[in-house]
């Protein structure tokens, strides 16, 4: 396993090491002690979550506010997404930057997302199964989100807004300005 820092602080890639033969191969995908040691985090995570979804499906930018925050160790299972994290953390460094990098089933790369970020993902491949550890128990009262063509935030999806399949839900995430003005109540 190798960590790699990105733009966004705290927020780092994982790559891991994957061991091919004419059998096909093997990676250990987590492990607590060498993922504490390796990035410095001691974190626990307490959910697994799996979503199966097709082509130009965006889910996000979703967070969770307050206590019920979450962390969260994002990877591809199959297929291809456009992974993005935004620092929403107000007194980070790096708050309302993003960060975005492409996760495959072939790249062998997992995207940790610290407490205080929003986080989404649209599918670049016909099909995609996308898994993520969490350190915090989802809570429905303490969900938000952001929408995804936010123009300061101006992601680049890479698919056309007419290719985008978005919930009912995320049509009517806020923008980055009513997040921020939530902030300072």
């Amino acid at each position: 396993m190798k960590v790699e820092e990105t733009p966004l602080k705290d927020c780092l890639l994982i790559h891991d090491t994957v061991f091919k033969d004419d059998r096909g191969y093997f990676f250990e995908s987590f492990n607590a002690e060498r993922f504490c040691t390796l990035t410095g985090k001691y974190i626990t995570f307490v959910q697994d979550n799996q979503s199966h979804s097709v082509k130009g499906v965006l889910r996000g930018i979703h967070f969770q506010k307050g206590e019920h925050s979450q962390a969260k160790l994002v990877r591809v299972l199959k297929g291809e997404v456009l992974d993005v994290a935004v620092d929403l953390r107000k007194s980070s460094p790096t708050f309302g930057q993003t960060y975005s990098v492409i996760l495959s089933d072939t790249s062998n790369t997992q995207l940790f997302i610290p407490r205080g970020f929003g986080h989404g993902f649209i599918v670049l491949s016909e099909q995609v199964d996308f898994f993520y550890k969490c350190d915090n128990f989802y809570n429905k009262a303490a969900e938000g989100g952001i929408i995804y063509n936010d123009p300061d935030l101006n992601i680049d999806w890479k698919l056309s807004a007419s290719e985008i399949l978005l919930s009912k839900k995320d049509e009517q995430n806020i923008s980055f300005q009513e997040f921020k003005r939530t902030l300072s109540v």
